[in-house]
């Protein structure tokens, strides 16, 4: 298999970058073309990868509020099968990865992958835009609905939307008399 001898026999005529998997090829052309061939069937919006569309597809799962995968021992809802099989661990004592430099133990291993980077302070993941870098995918991820200008959060209330889930939460609390940032003093 071409993965394992290093060989890169298909290569782009406009950048010269080459690729073991022909279908990789095709895919990058098309950051070259500008096509776009993905179309969510909700929005129309389109994308180059099919796995851009399946995550801007998540979108419309927090609009709707659908979380289809269960836990059935806590009764926590998730947008994504493989989330529920993550959090399930966290219902075990049991973390056999430990972080060899402080000792910390993770319930899975690319939680400890992540969590080394903290050690060494690389940071990964590269902004193709503006250089900024992260430790972790899902940091680029949020940042890059920065430069798209997707905004996937929405409040049910008043229809504002948010780039992240964190500032829906915290949003929502304008709509309760809930304050649960009280001043002690």
């Amino acid at each position: 298999m071409l993965t394992h001898t290093g060989d890169k026999p298909h290569k782009c005529q406009l950048c010269l970058k080459a690729f073991t998997v022909k279908s990789h090829l095709k895919s990058h052309i098309l950051t070259h073309t500008g096509e776009k061939p993905y179309k969510c069937r909700i929005c129309q919006k389109t994308f180059t990868h099919s796995s851009s569309l399946k995550t801007h597809m998540l979108t419309h799962l927090i609009h709707t509020g659908e979380r289809p995968y269960k836990c059935r021992i806590c009764h926590n809802t998730f947008t994504k099968n493989c989330i529920l099989k993550t959090h399930i661990l966290t219902h075990s004592d049991d973390k056999p990865y430990k972080c060899h430099l402080c000792l910390k133990t993770f319930i899975v291993k690319s939680h400890l992958k992540s969590h080394i980077l903290t050690h060494t302070g690389e940071k990964p993941y590269k902004c193709r835009i503006c250089e900024r870098t992260f430790t972790q995918s899902s940091g680029l991820k949020t940042h890059m609905l920065i430069h798209t200008g997707e905004r996937p959060y929405k409040c049910r209330i008043c229809q504002k939307t948010f780039t992240q889930k964190c500032h829906l939460k915290t949003h929502m609390l304008t709509h309760t008399d809930e304050k649960p940032n009280m001043c002690r003093i």
